[in-house]
């Protein structure tokens, strides 16, 4: 009866409530078990924008099984060289390299406080025979820091080929509009004449210089190689009782099972993060050419003279429908601004290793490294698949060009007048009085600039009447601009192409989604 009457005093209540109150009500707090499934922090870099190749190279899977490769390495270089490592034990360490228990590695984490030293575990508890000599001799960067390398590497490797696709988009769209003649903007104020495509090269042409640096930071990324506890090698002089030719041996045959060249020379605990501040860098260095790029085409998609892709069922805002709104070269735009920003903590954190290292590294690096490399090749994909689409409008560009080609032209009227025997002080005196004139009436009555016509109509201007219409030919203003992109591509583009036309033939398993 209790309960009766409790529920009926409620859902009186209830009716006497206002819908403002019911809501408020509703909407209080959050119903313990709703939306099980939705209740934790996804990472959008991860769930909406990365690719599954590089989301690979920073999972766990390749994380994990590249400490197992390590430790194997590790221990056949030393039995290699002499130590009393069985076959056995090596033949049980390679056929584990893959089946990681991830879940009894966070139990041994939990009670060891050591993430290392939970994956021994669980990998000794795979291969039990190898337990007594895996990690035999190592300092958890061994593992740690040789897996960041070989992550950075394979990562800088898959940028790589994705800058080398975006140029050879862009080369395409740059040789198919180098005739195209375009207003050129310095101070965003419209300036001499270029060409579509010549415009595309300067794009282009930073790429070009983030390729090299990508280039060049694989060809020259150590690995940490085998350095002990504090970068002296000590753990490995004992094992190989003094022996230093031993201990050489051991980090360059490490180096050579695993697929670097050569070793960082000198370490203290870790690698220098000095290379974390490089790689960083370069990363940065891309998203600020795309930025670059992006803010250009936002511009132009403003000006109605080029647009992005645009899907037939796309919708630019759920407010306004008939907007284009150039939202991938936005999504662009703000990758790229978070990725410039990373180079900063990794400055922090190389400038603040105390001697021979300070655990402050070791939080944020999870955090700067994988997001880094994340958000530059969802970029890189965003680029292709905007130069891949690119649509010129050539009647809205000849339209502004030809808004403001007249005041361009007045030099070369001039000039030519003086040739036909003109005054060049009283012709300028002209020049200068109608181009006041056309100005006022673009500016005041929003009308198209007629300073042609004027011209036309002064007989001062008489000798060259029969010539205006060929001297505000367009083409005749770009310079150099067509032959420009023929030499940028054939001296620039195609040499990098045909060097890596094997990257080319690679197909993305993923491109843009959303």
């Amino acid at each position: 009866l209790f309960l009766l009457i409790t529920r009926l005093c409620h859902f009186q209540l209830v009716e006497s409530m206002s819908n403002a109150e019911k809501f408020i009500e509703a909407a209080e707090g959050f119903p313990t078990g709703a939306l099980p499934d939705h209740q934790m922090y996804e990472h959008p870099l991860v769930k909406r924008y990365a690719t599954k190749e590089m989301s690979f190279v920073w999972s766990p899977a390749k994380k994990f099984s590249t400490w197992r490769k390590l430790w194997s390495a590790l221990a056949t270089a030393e039995q290699e060289l002499g130590l009393e490592i069985t076959d056995e034990q090596l033949e049980e360490m390679r056929s584990h390299l893959f089946d990681i228990d991830f879940e009894y590695a966070a139990e041994k984490e939990s009670e060891f406080r050591h993430d290392v030293m939970g994956h021994v575990h669980a990998f000794g508890k795979a291969a039990p025979a190898a337990m007594p000599i895996i990690h035999l001799g190592a300092t958890s960067c061994y593992v740690g820091d040789n897996t960041d390398l070989i992550q950075i590497r394979d990562a800088l490797i898959l940028i790589k080929r994705k800058l080398v696709k975006t140029l050879s988009i862009l080369k395409k769209f740059a040789l198919e509009h180098k005739d195209l003649p375009t207003l050129g903007y310095t101070h965003y104020q419209p300036a001499q004449l270029t060409t579509v495509g010549k415009r595309c090269t300067l794009w282009m042409q930073d790429l070009v210089l983030d390729l090299e640096r990508v280039t060049r930071e694989i060809d020259e990324l150590p690995m940490r190689g085998v350095k002990g506890t504090t970068g002296t090698q000590a753990s490995f002089l004992e094992l190989f009782n003094g022996d230093h030719d031993k201990v050489k041996a051991l980090n360059k045959r490490i180096c050579e099972l695993m697929g670097f060249e050569k070793s960082i020379p000198v370490s203290g605990q870790t690698y220098t993060r000095k290379i974390d501040f490089n790689v960083l860098s370069l990363l940065s260095g891309i998203a600020q050419s795309a930025y670059k790029m992006c803010g250009d085409i936002r511009l132009l998609a403003n000006l109605k003279e080029v647009e992005e892709p645009f899907a037939k069922t796309q919708i630019g805002s759920s407010a306004m429908a008939y907007k284009r709104n150039p939202m991938r070269s936005e999504r662009v735009c703000s990758l790229a601004r978070y990725v410039m920003s990373l180079p900063n903590a990794a400055a922090n954190t190389h400038a603040n290793q105390w001697f021979e290292r300070t655990l402050d590294d070791s939080a944020v690096r999870r955090i700067y490294l994988p997001e880094g490399f994340l958000a530059v090749d969802v970029v890189l994909n965003l680029l292709s698949n905007i130069a891949d689409g690119l649509h010129v409008w050539p009647n809205v560009v000849h339209a502004h060009v030809m808004a403001e080609l007249p005041f361009m032209a007045t030099e070369n009227i001039i000039m030519a007048c003086v040739k036909a025997g003109g005054d060049r002080q009283e012709l300028h005196e002209s020049i200068r009085v109608h181009s006041m004139a056309a100005g006022a009436v673009v500016k005041g009555e929003g009308k198209p600039n007629d300073l042609i016509e004027r011209i036309a109509n002064d007989p001062i201007f008489a000798a060259i009447h029969d010539q205006l219409d060929t001297m505000i030919n367009p083409s005749f203003f770009v310079g150099r601009s067509p032959e420009q992109v023929d030499e940028f591509i054939a001296d620039e583009i195609d040499p990098i192409l045909n060097d890596n036309a094997d990257l080319l033939n690679i197909e993305d398993v993923d491109g843009v989604n959303v």
